[in-house]
């Protein structure tokens, strides 16, 4: 139970901080004093919150789902000829800026969601498709000989022996892309997707350093949130 406190703290901290951001407004004065209004209001900071974080879960979802898939694929003894490729096109992903994937993509699927969703998908494969690389590839040959002399067919030995020997490896790559996707979703604020960007944009264009900071904030909160509920997760399936 004391592993999920951490993230709870955070979480009630981000929320609360979300809802109640005008209770600051003497700081933020002193940080801006020749600003009149220095708290963001074009747009409330839990929707901002809210649509923010749906971004980064549905690129995790998706990446997770196309990385796992890869690598699977890349380590089984059809696929090994492809493992080179397969870890270069995902490379390529990681090393593409993001904002040259909006750059690109705009032209074709407009302003909006699509595509920073485009971009944090292509940016967050590497990181997932290492591990799963790594995880499946250090399972131990003897324990999948041993489950295929016990009968087991490959799939269930992939599915019941491989993936949880590899599971924790899998999530820290997860883990890690998730971290980076938190921060990279802010940049699609500067093509019209509602994110936690907003403000950190708006300051910049407008000079007002107090908006800045509202964002940064807040981003950084849901990162330490994301990433303690990794952590205590883990914590909680070593214990089991």
């Amino acid at each position: 139970m004391r592993a999920w406190l951490p993230p709870l703290m955070l979480a009630t901290l981000l929320c609360g901080l979300s809802a109640g951001m005008s209770v600051l407004e003497p700081l933020y004065e002193w940080v801006q004093p020749d600003k009149q209004q220095v708290i963001y209001e074009r747009e409330s900071f839990l929707s901002l919150l809210q649509n923010h974080i749906l971004l980064v879960l549905i690129s995790a979802c998706i990446g997770t789902l196309v990385a796992v898939a890869g690598g699977i694929f890349a380590t089984r003894p059809s696929g090994r000829d492809f493992l080179p490729l397969v870890s270069q096109i995902a490379s390529i992903g990681q090393t593409f800026p993001p904002v040259a994937v909006l750059a690109l993509a705009v032209p074709v699927l407009g302003f909006g969601e699509a595509p920073i969703l485009l971009a944090l998908i292509l940016y967050g494969l590497l990181p997932i498709l290492r591990n799963t690389l790594a995880g499946l590839q250090g399972v131990d040959a003897t324990v999948k000989q041993a489950a295929l002399g016990m009968g087991m067919s490959p799939l269930r030995v992939l599915l019941q022996v491989e993936l949880p020997l590899a599971g924790r490896v899998i999530v820290a790559g997860i883990r890690t892309s998730v971290t980076i996707n938190i921060a990279t979703a802010a940049i699609g604020s500067t093509i019209g997707a509602r994110t936690l960007g907003d403000p950190v944009v708006a300051g910049l264009v407008n000079g007002n350093t107090a908006y800045v900071l509202q964002g940064a904030i807040l981003i950084g909160l849901l990162a330490l949130t994301v990433d303690s509920l990794f952590e205590a997760a883990e914590s909680r399936a070593s214990a089991i």
